[in-house]
């Protein structure tokens, strides 16, 4: 029988089988009245709340920047280091990496911990790790600091993912979830063509030590704004790892490394891109990073909008769209008024699909969310390992830059090939007697 739980909106109470959260035991009563301040829709709550989400999402910017500039300094990194720039594409890969198997051991390990303590200690490594690759003093040296650097990454969006989620309304969650991305967006806007304009006219260590700082600022964000609340009980390594079990999520994060494999694919080699086909000059890529980073918060916050309305068809819709705009990337980018259109277009199409993927995979973990959560953001890095190396491998064989997006058009239909699957299982098993789908409370 297919398992979930539900709490009525109306309510606010656990229906029957959902288990006590040390919220629920904390606050009976969980409605806002004159009697009942502290309700979660008294204006002290959405307070509370709206100052957790924004630590979060200032965590957010600091890992987006850290993670994206690398792709707007790799001819800096290349020259740097004397080597080639499909040899510093491997730097991208290095975090994703790191990432990918960050998110799984510290979601796992960290069940018993409670979730603020968590989060900070998580910030403390992204920010040694990126004051680390400043100091590099060889090609080795870096990736092993780009891999430390992307350890935290995954776990830090997946438990604040339910940190976020906790706070608000169960139909609100994405929501909640597409609030802290858009911090990871806005860096795309703001912290990236920033960092990589200095990298660019002051040499490519100062961004990574940039990074390093926003790490610390966001330490002292976490420490004052989110909640403190004791560990859940019951959370083990054994709950987290039940998630695993279940072959919704192996699909959900399949869907994710192939589908956004095309989007990495595109985007680790998009300064050469834009040089050699728009024939703009480096500088100029700083602005068209921005623009991308529009799209890119564009497209978080709508997808947080469609999850909470329609989950799996707007899954289909993104990685159609996905591949579409790759299809015609490599044709629309050899003008400057083309590439502007299509770089922004690509944001939105990209970044949608990331919290209705998370979402997604909260509804299908049952008990192991934070595994889940964080796990999501393995897959969409291992998207990035695997994207950048298949770009790589496309210009190693000596096609031309528009080919990486046509091969990312590919992964991105395969990707809606495997969503597809998904939902049709699902829909089978909701169809058998006594099974009824339902969405998963965050915990």
């Amino acid at each position: 029988m297919l398992q979930r739980h539900v709490i009525d909106a109306a309510t606010a109470q656990p229906t029957a089988g959902t288990p006590a959260t040390p919220d629920d035991i904390a606050s009976p009563d969980k409605t806002a009245s004159p009697d009942n301040p502290g309700g979660p829709d008294s204006p002290a709550a959405n307070r509370r709340a709206t100052l957790a989400i924004l630590a979060l999402a200032i965590g957010g910017f600091a890992i987006g920047t850290g993670e994206f500039v690398s792709m707007g300094l790799l001819p800096n990194i290349a020259d740097g280091i004397q080597i080639s720039i499909p040899q510093a594409g491997h730097v991208i890969s290095a975090y994703a990496l790191g990432v990918m198997v960050g998110a799984p051991l510290i979601a796992a390990f960290g069940a018993r911990l409670p979730r603020k303590r968590l989060l900070w200690w998580l910030m403390a490594a992204f920010a040694l790790g990126n004051l680390a690759s400043a100091l590099a003093p060889s090609y080795s040296t870096l990736l092993a600091a780009r891999f430390l650097s992307g350890l935290p990454h995954g776990a830090f969006f997946g438990i604040g993912a339910l940190v976020g989620a906790s706070l608000v309304p169960p139909n609100r969650r994405a929501w909640a979830v597409s609030m802290m991305l858009a911090g990871l967006t806005v860096a795309n806007v703001v912290g990236v063509p920033l960092t990589t304009l200095i990298g660019q006219q002051w040499g490519w260590r100062w961004p990574y030590g940039l990074v390093g700082v926003l790490g610390m600022l966001t330490l002292a964000a976490v420490l004052l704004w989110i909640p403190a609340r004791p560990a859940e009980p019951g959370l083990t390594m054994r709950t987290e790892l039940s998630a695993l079990r279940h072959g919704q999520v192996w699909l959900a994060l399949l869907t994710g490394t192939v589908g956004f494999g095309g989007m990495f694919a595109t985007y680790s080699y998009i300064t050469p891109t834009m040089t050699t086909l728009a024939h703009v000059s480096a500088t100029a890529v700083t602005g068209l990073l921005a623009v991308y980073g529009v799209g890119m918060t564009v497209g978080v916050l709508l997808g947080g909008r469609l999850a909470d309305r329609s989950l799996m068809p707007s899954l289909y819709g993104g990685l159609l769209a996905t591949a579409a705009v790759l299809f015609g990337f490599g044709y629309a980018v050899r003008t400057v008024p083309g590439a502007i259109l299509a770089v922004f277009v690509f944001g939105i199409t990209g970044s949608v699909l990331v919290p209705i993927l998370q979402t997604r995979l909260m509804d299908v973990a049952r008990e192991g969310q934070s595994l889940a959560a964080a796990l999501n953001h393995s897959t969409l890095n291992l998207a990035n390992a695997l994207g950048a190396w298949i770009g790589g491998l496309v210009l190693d064989h000596g096609l031309g830059y528009e080919w990486p997006s046509r091969v990312g058009a590919l992964l991105a239909l395969a990707g809606l090939a495997i969503a597809l699957l998904s939902g049709r299982l699902e829909a089978r098993t909701a169809a058998r007697p006594g099974c009824t789908p339902t969405r998963l409370a965050p915990r």
